[in-house]
């Protein structure tokens, strides 16, 4: 049995190998002089109640520590895969609350938790192309939940001048420390109708899309500076 399987049935790996992850986040976010755009955009909305947040896989990083305290609490995605018990535990060593959702089909309870969650005010971010892509295609679950809930829509991305893209297949924007960055805060719909047709929703998903991969130029470009 090779090292991998082996740690993927043990219950304590995600939380030791998160760990080291979630400090090594931290000392980046830390030294890192931050330019941050649309705070006050989503301090406004979040008076009204919990938001919904999209944003691309390759984004994950930094997202929970970019999502200010004083907004109240937030809840995560991630698989129920090995990696993504990883990618969980680091998210709540960050001050996240995780939900562990199938890769596969068969998400009802998963669904059904997220809905609990925005109706008790948490907040919930999810990644708009994760668990495992293709890259950059949105998925139906960032649509379906803002349908059925009326929670605005809001899209995140980080950039950093000094930064690593990582061998995954979303290209994992990996941070390095003492450098500059830039966060960005976007509203992209207050409200989703609560019936659409098929042409609609594709319409929407190709908005949210574009949407989502703008903001990410938009945070390079200001990193850059």
């Amino acid at each position: 049995m090779s090292l991998r399987k082996w740690l993927g049935r043990q219950s304590w790996s995600p939380h030791v190998l998160g760990w080291p992850l979630s400090l090594w986040i931290r000392l980046c976010h830390a030294t890192t002089q931050w330019t941050r755009q649309g705070d006050a955009e989503i301090e406004a909305a979040l008076k009204n109640g919990p938001v919904i947040l999209v944003l691309w896989h390759e984004r994950i990083a930094l997202s929970a520590l970019h999502w200010r305290g004083e907004w109240g609490p937030i809840s995560a995605l991630h698989t129920t895969r090995f990696a993504g018990r990883v990618a969980g535990a680091v998210q709540a060593h960050l001050g996240t609350r995780p939900i562990a959702m199938q890769s596969r089909k068969g998400n009802l309870a998963a669904s059904r938790e997220v809905m609990r969650r925005l109706r008790g005010g948490v907040s919930v971010g999810i990644t708009g192309d994760g668990p495992s892509g293709p890259v950059r295609e949105l998925k139906d679950a960032p649509l379906e939940w803002a349908r059925a809930t009326g929670r605005p829509v809001f899209i995140y991305a980080f950039a950093m001048r000094r930064q690593k893209r990582l061998t995954t297949w979303d290209r994992l924007v990996w941070p390095r420390p003492f450098t500059q960055g830039a966060v960005v805060w976007r509203l992209w719909r207050s409200e989703l109708p609560r019936r659409m047709d098929d042409a609609t929703r594709e319409a929407m998903r190709r908005d949210l899309e574009a949407a989502l991969t703008a903001v990410a130029d938009e945070a390079e470009a200001l990193a850059q500076r």
